[in-house]
């Protein structure tokens, strides 16, 4: 893998690497769903613990991880901050209307406890999708995505373009180094602790110019390379990377359609039997 881009083109050695297409994409779709279905933190967090496991099972580049989740991390802080502006005391409509108040700003701005755990449960709902896609993504190839995605009933001509299209990154992150090397040993100064931000951004234009250019310049080539093959004449295809599968397959499959059952249970229980925006609160009396 890539130390700068964490894109498997060629699959890993670790237990999940070795799953199939169709038991990661399903696995995947399930736990998304899981983690949108609910703001309870007694099912948001063994999601969170597992995702975590797994993405140190995968070992990756931690540098760009650390990065990311950090960036993601501040745009969320920044994204829930906004809540807490438009609307205070949000969290007493999911908590069951009450109201205790830590600190009041004004009469109109103040922190009461519900919505602190309102914003705090939002916060690691938000890292727990964040974990899980980055998991997921870690564990898998484009082919592999693609042969996926086609097990599940989707047709394989989009498939192919998802596929194409994550093959590209690690193309493009090439060329956008290539470039920006090239213009450095030309005396561009890119570096980020002397280049103002608005400079900075203006050089990353002209880098990112060209590249959109070449970038559609290959994909007609490609899709003259398909047509010459004759792609899409037939109903349906096979892919290279589909398998046999394992028993950890079956494992894994079998326990994705337990939790698909759990969540159409609890997404019907939550809609008939309690009010929509009701939220687990453990300091409620």
């Amino acid at each position: 893998m890539s130390k700068r881009i964490f894109i498997n083109i060629v699959p890993g050695k670790t237990f999940l690497h070795r799953l199939s297409g169709k038991t990661k994409v399903g696995l995947f779709i399930v736990c998304i769903v899981y983690t949108i279905m609910s703001f309870d933190l007694r099912l948001l967090a063994p999601l969170m613990f597992l995702s975590l496991i797994a993405i140190v099972s995968l070992k990756p580049d931690w540098k760009v991880i650390i990065v990311l989740f950090i960036a993601i991390f501040l745009m969320n802080f920044f994204n829930i901050f906004l809540y807490w502006v438009v609307k205070p005391n949000i969290g007493s409509e999911w908590t069951g209307g009450t109201s205790t108040i830590l600190y009041s700003f004004s009469s109109y701005y103040f922190v009461s406890l519900e919505t602190l755990w309102y914003l705090l449960v939002r916060l690691f709902k938000m890292l727990t999708s964040f974990a899980v896609s980055m998991a997921f993504i870690l564990s898998i190839t484009p082919s592999e995505l693609a042969s996926g995605l086609h097990g599940l009933g989707v047709p394989y001509k989009i498939c192919t373009v998802v596929s194409l299209a994550f093959r590209y990154i690690p193309d493009i992150s090439r060329d956008y180094e290539n470039i920006k090397v090239s213009m450095q040993a030309r005396g561009v100064e890119m570096d980020l602790r002397k280049t103002p931000i608005l400079k900075r951004l203006k050089q990353t234009i002209y880098i990112l110019f060209p590249l959109i250019i070449t970038s559609f310049d290959r994909i007609g080539n490609i899709a003259n390379a398909l047509d010459l093959r004759g792609y899409g004449l037939k109903k349906d295809r096979t892919y290279y990377a589909e398998v046999e599968p394992t028993m950890m397959d079956r494992f894994f499959r079998w326990s994705t359609l337990a939790l698909f059952i759990f969540c159409l249970a609890w997404i019907v229980s939550r809609n008939i039997w309690e009010p929509a925006t009701k939220m687990w609160f453990p300091f409620e009396v």
